[in-house]
């Protein structure tokens, strides 16, 4: 594995670095930075920024008009664009509209993508992914699912309840995750503003960086046509290992950025304060700091250089997940003291990103149900060496 950059990629980054510094950091205290992400016409500057740096949607392929990024390549870029939690916005590869292109491109017909993958790449609309119900529901395991999709001639009746939908308020599209009566999971297309998907509320967190927030949703009789079901029926299960395991991958890649905002936020503030000298404890946790972001950005470009040569399976992405979500964690922790008070207000960016960060060891799969997938296959006796 060779981990050089490119000439062509070093240009990509320098060029995502002084965006993210010049254009979009200024306005992440722009008071449309609301507890549910970026309002809509915050939303719609970022993307004309995007847009206009020739960034937008850079996973996409260029048909749809991407930059048709590998999977490394991404890993250098999304870190860039996630130094700032309005970075992925304003590049279009926040979740969860960038997992919703990946699985699009993948899977969708050529109709369905000129349909919503076009304009999605494009920044002109968002889309959601709803898939996680309340309880008995599927949450972290998929094979709970309890939202019932029932054929009636030449279309099919959703009927269920979903939560921590992120960005379902002021979505255009959701993909929504049901299963037949006889078990089988599918995903359908359904437009938002279709009769019988409700909103009932947005749903308050401790994270404040994607647009929409994230909401409950409830489906009574929606009525969805039968060449709205994505890729083949039954197969949602697949399809939904084909949409998350690399979008774990990207959150991966995006978080790092926020935790070395945070370090640097920190070690800024270390070098500057002269509180009992020059404080050895302080110096220990930034050293700790720089380890736990070279462990994590090694365990990302590796996975990520798998994912390019189209082997990577749901052990390795797990373990991706669990060792990037956890060392960003304690990074940013470690700046939240570095910075005593003013690590418990919002004076600098670090409260806000060690708010996001908590989630992260949340979001597509906690940690603790990571490491339960791993340990099986552990003591299975089939690890990959």
């Amino acid at each position: 594995m060779d981990f050089s950059l490119s000439p062509a990629l070093t240009d990509l980054q320098m060029r995502v670095r002084a965006f993210i510094q010049e254009e979009i950091v200024p306005l992440e205290r722009d008071v449309r930075c609301t507890p549910h992400g970026p309002d809509e016409s915050l939303r719609a500057e970022l993307i004309a920024k995007g847009r206009g740096a020739g960034l937008l949607a850079s996973h996409v392929s260029p048909e749809f008009g991407g930059l048709g990024l590998s999977h490394v390549e991404k890993a250098v870029v999304f870190e860039e664009a996630g130094y700032s939690p309005l970075g992925p916005v304003a590049l279009n590869i926040a979740a969860p509209d960038e997992g919703n292109m990946h699985l699009l491109e993948a899977v969708a017909t050529s109709a369905q993508k000129e349909r919503w993958l076009r304009p999605l790449a494009a920044g002109k609309i968002r889309s959601c992914f709803c898939m996680t119900e309340p309880p008995p529901g599927a949450g972290a395991d998929p094979s709970m699912l309890q939202t019932l999709a029932v054929r009636d001639g030449d279309d099919y009746v959703i009927s269920g309840g979903k939560w921590f939908i992120t960005g379902a308020q002021g979505a255009a599209l959701a993909i929504v995750m049901a299963k037949f009566e006889d078990g089988p999971a599918t995903m359908f297309f359904a437009e938002m503003n279709s009769p019988g998907i409700t909103i009932e509320r947005a749903m308050d967190s401790l994270d404040t960086c994607f647009p929409g927030g994230h909401a409950v949703v409830r489906f009574d009789g929606l009525r969805v046509k039968a060449s709205d079901v994505l890729g083949e029926p039954g197969e949602g299960f697949r399809y939904a290992q084909v949409r998350l395991s690399p979008a774990r991958l990207t959150h991966c890649m995006r978080w790092l950025g926020a935790a070395r905002h945070a370090h640097d936020v920190a070690s800024a503030y270390a070098r500057e304060r002269h509180a009992f000298g020059k404080h050895e404890g302080v110096g220990y946790m930034l050293a700790d700091n720089e380890m736990d972001l070279h462990v994590t950005r090694l365990a990302i470009w590796h996975c990520a250089w798998v994912l390019d040569q189209g082997v990577l399976g749901k052990h390795e992405s797990s373990i991706a997940k669990v060792v990037s979500s956890e060392a960003l964690w304690r990074v940013v922790d470690r700046c939240v003291q570095v910075l005593g008070g003013q690590g418990v207000t919002h004076e600098t960016i670090v409260a806000r990103i060690f708010a996001d960060m908590c989630a992260f060891r949340i979001y597509d799969g906690p940690s603790e149900v990571h490491r339960w997938s791993i340990a099986r296959r552990i003591l299975r006796g089939n690890t990959p060496r």
